[in-house]
């Protein structure tokens, strides 16, 4: 049997499907990975045992003529390959690949990871952002129709919207929460000494909260000058809600935080943080809160769909209102007050990624539903 992921870059694949792949391939199955061009990612997939497929896809891009291209490049993948399912992973692949895929009966898998730019209300957003935050919502409603398809979602929240939406029914979706977290390389450790560091683990845009973090950090190091501020990921050129490269290094100037850029070793990043805070807009169920719960860290973040599925207020850490700097550095100012506190609730984040958030568990709901789709015929 032949299965196919397709996803908006081989880099995201890495970094949250990986294991999806190399145990459909443990099972005895064909495995493509398409993805945009990248010669270094395509070593790693190979290395795994799949093949890689380079597809012209601009995960941000808007030009008719190229997004038409690359419709047209999957309606071909898709005929070469005649797969017997494929999954589509993020937005364009599922939007786009569920075209191709109808047109030549394919058993479909579309994973919503997120709702991403277009779905996060901009105050003041031009008719153009409201516009295309429309465009979108009609696209999946066409992309998820279908007998052959299941959605997949990672939290109750864009499940409950996209089905009292009527964009798809109910008895077709699944809910698996996130990607899953290797719980043997992200293992707990305890809360090093000296000065308190805050991490926020994620790329450097706008509707992740790096500005909230940032004005709340300000506030706490005014009453607390010893504690650091840590912004950890690159910024995205691609994304409308980027951060400049200036932008950041001012703030590094300034001394208000440290900007790490893109790291490969978060296990190590996060045994150093004794807090992680990300304030994002809306989150499908970010990997990053996953890691750090695993790593037995307490977390700040917000009350928003995504989040609010790896934190428990009081329990394994705050939650607080987006968009908002001032509950974020009381939040963090309490976090950094109490170390046993601290240590209670990191604790607990690491019992509830035990729990629920283990690679093992979500590659088991995964490929249950390959099995649907499948007939049975994948090996348990």
């Amino acid at each position: 049997m032949r299965a196919l992921l397709v996803v908006n870059t081989a880099a995201f694949y890495l970094s949250h499907r990986r294991p999806i792949g190399r145990a459909l391939r443990a099972a005895g199955l064909d495995v493509t990975i398409a993805a945009a061009p990248s010669a270094d990612a395509a070593r790693e997939i190979e290395a795994d045992g799949l093949r890689f497929e380079p597809l012209p896809l601009a995960p941000a891009g808007r030009s008719p003529s190229a997004e038409a291209r690359t419709v047209a490049a999957l309606v071909a993948l898709y005929r070469r390959l005649r797969p017997d399912v494929v999954h589509h992973v993020t937005i364009k692949p599922v939007l786009y690949g569920s075209i191709a895929a109808r047109a030549l009966s394919i058993p479909v898998i579309n994973a919503v990871s997120g709702l991403g730019y277009a779905f996060i209300p901009q105050p003041g957003a031009p008719l153009a952002h409201r516009a295309l935050g429309r465009g979108v919502d009609l696209a999946y409603r066409a992309a998820l129709a279908g007998e052959r398809t299941r959605v997949i979602f990672q939290n109750p929240d864009d499940l409950a919207r996209f089905v009292e939406g009527g964009h798809v029914p109910r008895a077709r979706t699944r809910l698996v929460r996130g990607s899953g977290v290797d719980l043997s390389r992200f293992a707990p450790a305890p809360r090093p000494a000296g000065p308190p560091l805050v991490v926020l683990p994620a790329r450097m845009l706008r509707d992740k909260g790096v500005v909230e973090l940032v004005e709340a950090a300000r506030v706490v190091k005014r009453a607390r000058p010893e504690v650091r501020f840590a912004l950890v990921g690159g910024n995205d050129s691609e994304n409308p809600a980027t951060l400049s490269t200036a932008e950041l290094e001012a703030w590094v100037t300034e001394g208000v935080v440290e900007w790490w850029g893109h790291r490969r070793d978060m296990p190590e990043v996060l045994r150093q943080a004794s807090l992680v805070a990300l304030p994002s807009y809306r989150e499908g169920l970010p990997l990053a809160l996953a890691e750090a719960a695993a790593c037995g860290r307490a977390v700040v973040t917000t009350d928003v769909p995504g989040c609010r599925e790896v934190v428990r207020h009081g329990e394994t850490g705050w939650l607080v209102p987006p968009r908002a700097s001032g509950p974020l550095a009381r939040a963090i100012e309490e976090a950094l007050s109490d170390d046993a506190e601290l240590d209670r609730r990191g604790a607990a984040s690491r019992a509830l990624a035990e729990r629920e958030l283990s690679v093992d568990a979500v590659v088991s709901q995964t490929l249950d539903v390959y099995r649907e789709l499948l007939g049975g015929r994948l090996p348990r």
